[in-house]
């Protein structure tokens, strides 16, 4: 990929992997290691929208016919870009609802026993513990870095243990195998180990995969993947109550600037089909970011903006609950705001993995508002001026939207020769201007304006009331740093 990212006119690059993901038994995932180019891909198709290509999986034992798919899919015929060959059909991913309606739980949550919990003083690790702890668990055994010495860790043992629980504040770091095998063997016999919630990870910088070192790539992974691979070895086939890994919804749908982390949380994803295969209890749960030490003040505001906001820790811990009760392998567990994310989601190349859900469908079916639009007035006007006036009128008309959108004082304060993503336009800015443009000429303008025209003068020559956009040389795009949500 950063090869291809030097490369004029680089054709797309599509990944192929085999018996990576599980398309309806645990049993058909067989290579772990693989999946986390499925993660990765997500990342890659927000970073690199034009470069991307996608990503498809292979049976155990592919035939000719498969590989007759295979081609159809690599052609773009199908329109797909992540999808499972399997038994003559192309198996295709989606996001889907999975509402609970009147299905009764399968089994109690945990409530006995010692409870281990890495990152168990973090922000997640600490809501987990007072889940865990109200449900009544006996011990909790919380596993950070610094132990008892870790910020806020002390007095999140004090509050525990006011509402009668034991907890034990255990430094370890589990990507190392050994001193992870001593804590495990220091857990109390009249309290044996009966749930493990894996919630430790490191977070990427915010950094395209073509700007990253194999070191930072693969740190990302260690500290996500590495913990989570020693503790299903540690325990074998140790009977559980629960097995819990906190996976990532950039797993799923991308994050932009986030491409190795999220090709460690579908590791994640897969080992937890890999558990169910051998029979054992594991789930593993995607989610978006939560409210509370997880994100700053400033990428609370973008995430907001874009339509992903931060989730309410009591309603992701409701929901943790009700994953646990229906014994859940794979769930994603995110907020959005489909209005604002999915026009900017889908604003650099189609997204089918939100093709199953019909209110986004519809989202994304509808033009922006022209009916109440300024046309007319603004054609009267134009109609009494000479072509450079009319062109003069139409670039103050951009500038005047786009001074608007980035919080300038004066359109003068634009250098109308910058291009749009260095003015400071982000995905929303680009679905805003297009929409603001709409309204004021009534004319349907492309989703990808800011790509196609990609400065004030040139996005003028669209805007004319009733014309039709010609296309011009699309420059090669590349998502912006909004796009997508970290967790």
């Amino acid at each position: 990929m950063q090869a291809l990212a030097d490369t004029p006119d680089a054709p797309r690059l599509w990944c192929v992997t085999q018996s990576a993901v599980a398309t309806s038994r645990s049993t058909e995932l067989t290579a772990p290691a693989q999946s986390q180019l499925w993660g990765l891909g997500g990342g890659l198709a927000l970073d690199h929208p034009d470069t991307w290509g996608g990503t498809v999986d292979l049976p155990a034992e592919p035939g000719a016919a498969d590989l007759h798919r295979l081609c159809d899919v690599l052609s773009g015929a199908t329109g797909e870009d992540a999808v499972a060959l399997r038994a003559d059909h192309i198996l295709a991913r989606r996001l889907v609802r999975a509402p609970l309606g009147d299905r009764t739980p399968l089994r109690a949550r945990p409530s006995h026993g010692t409870a281990l919990i890495t990152g168990g003083t973090g922000g997640l690790g600490a809501h987990v513990a007072r889940m865990l702890a109200a449900d009544g668990i006996p011990h909790l055994l919380l596993l950070s870095r610094h132990g008892d010495a870790a910020a806020g860790a002390r007095e999140l043992a004090g509050e525990l243990e006011a509402a009668g629980t034991r907890v034990t504040l255990a430094a370890c770091d589990v990507t190392d195998r050994a001193a992870l095998a001593r804590v495990l063997d220091a857990v109390p016999e009249e309290l044996p180990l009966t749930t493990v919630v894996h919630a430790a990870g490191a977070m990427q910088r915010m950094a395209p995969l073509t700007e990253l070192t194999e070191d930072e790539f693969a740190a990302v992974g260690h500290a996500k993947v590495t913990g989570a691979h020693h503790l299903d070895d540690l325990l074998g086939d140790r009977p559980l109550d629960a097995f819990v890994l906190f996976s990532s919804g950039a797993a799923v749908w991308g994050s932009a600037g986030q491409a190795a982390y999220a090709a460690a949380n579908a590791h994640l994803d897969a080992l937890a089909h890999r558990r169910r295969a051998r029979g054992l209890t594991a789930t593993s749960v995607a989610w978006s970011s939560w409210q509370g030490g997880m994100v700053d003040a400033e990428l609370s505001a973008v995430m907001e903006r874009i339509g992903a906001p931060a989730m309410d820790p009591h309603l992701a811990i409701g929901a943790l609950k009700q994953a646990l009760e229906h014994d859940e392998s794979h769930l994603v567990v995110a907020e959005f705001d489909w209005s604002r994310f999915a026009p900017t989601y889908t604003l650099a190349r189609p997204r089918p993995l939100l093709d199953a859900l019909d209110d986004v469908r519809e989202i994304l079916a509808a033009e922006p508002d022209s009916a109440t639009s300024d046309a007319d007035g603004l054609m009267a006007r134009l109609a009494g001026l000479s072509a450079a006036e009319r062109g003069r009128a139409l670039l103050d008309l951009v500038r005047t939207r786009v001074a608007t959108l980035l919080g300038y004082d004066a359109p003068s304060q634009l250098d109308p020769q910058r291009a749009f993503e260095d003015l400071g336009f982000d995905s929303v800015a680009a679905v805003e201007l297009r929409q603001a443009l709409t309204a004021a000429t009534g004319t349907k303008l492309p989703a990808t304006l800011v790509f196609d025209y990609a400065t004030p003068p040139r996005s003028r020559t669209t805007c004319t009331p009733g014309s039709s956009p010609t296309a011009t040389t699309p420059r090669r795009r590349s998502s912006p740093r909004s796009t997508g949500s970290r967790n």
